[in-house]
Order: structure tokens, then sequence, then C-alpha cells
């Protein structure tokens, strides 16, 4: 485990980054879907959606639990791996902030695992999950900061520039 991890933010394509792993926002079936999920599986190719088959078939039957972590390979992306991660849907009657945070400790666990380097995540359960960028950008920040694991180098990788924003305020407020 290393000492210090360096977080990087920067308005992009995911599936562009040259990274060790990045982190697709799936959906529990694995099977891809829209959004980030949809365009790393579009990109990735016919291997990662096998592997995801195979996962299916074996030890996430039912599904992978929102807040887990699994991989697979990037098969087409200039990546490595793939670390799928379901993140949580957000509820106004309902606290899911700490599923919300394991989306990102999960993730760094199964890289650090991997002996990857550099991981690039995305904004998760921003989009059709509905949580509110600026809560979303502040339980990321938390999470990487007070994670166990430690991956060197870790790209927060924001679609526009409204969620870019968001994430910059979170990183910089202590």
């Amino acid at each position: 485990m290393t000492e210090h991890m360096r977080v990087r933010l920067s308005r992009g394509d995911i599936t562009e980054q040259r990274v060790d792993a990045i982190v697709n926002a799936a959906n529990g079936s694995l099977m891809g879907g829209g959004g980030v999920d949809g365009a790393i599986h579009r990109r990735g190719g016919e291997a990662v959606l096998a592997e995801c088959r195979a996962l299916r078939a074996s030890r996430y039957r039912d599904g992978l639990p929102a807040g887990r972590a699994v991989a697979t390979t990037a098969g087409d992306l200039p990546a490595r791996w793939v670390i799928h991660t379901v993140g949580p849907v957000y509820s106004t009657t309902e606290d899911r902030s700490e599923v919300l945070a394991s989306c990102f400790t999960a993730s760094l666990a199964v890289a650090d695992e991997l002996g990857a380097e550099s991981v690039a995540f995305p904004a998760i359960s921003t989009g059709i999950y509905r949580w509110p960028l600026d809560d979303a950008a502040r339980i990321a920040a938390r999470a990487l900061r007070t994670a166990p694991v430690r991956v060197p180098r870790v790209e927060l990788v924001l679609f526009d520039a409204t969620a870019l924003a968001a994430f910059q305020a979170a990183f910089e407020a202590r």
C-alpha cells in the first residue's frame, strides 16, 4: 500500500483513459446499459461482455450488489481492466450514502488486488440513478480521502463542466 494517493480531476471520456483500470458505473446485471456502462461495454467489446456473463453464471447469479466491485478484462479499451461497481439509486427517504462511498472504496480495493497503479472513476450514481452532483462529489471525496487502500494515481473523469465543477468544489473543501 502506498502512503499517498494523487487525485486528478478532468472533463473527458472515461473510455479513452490510459490507466490500468477504469471504473464502470454498472447496473447489477453486469450486461451493459446506458450512460457510462453502455459506453464501456460498446468500446470494450465482446471480451468485457463475455467475462460479465461468466461472472453472472458463477459468483453473481443474482447480479452484483450495490456498493460491491468486481474486475474484468478491458477488452478493446486502452485500460487493462474494468472494475464494475453498482451505485445506489438516490432516495429522499433512505440514506444510501455509505453504499455510494463503498463503490469507491471497494473499487480501490479491487484495483489494489490487481496491482493497478492508476484508476479512473466516473461520477457514480449521478446519471439515471439521480444522485445530486454536489452530494455525490462530497461522498466521493470523503471516500477517496479515507480509503484504507491507496492506489498511487486516481483520475476522476467527469462527463461535463457541471460535474467537473461540483467535484472540484468537493475536493477543494476540507
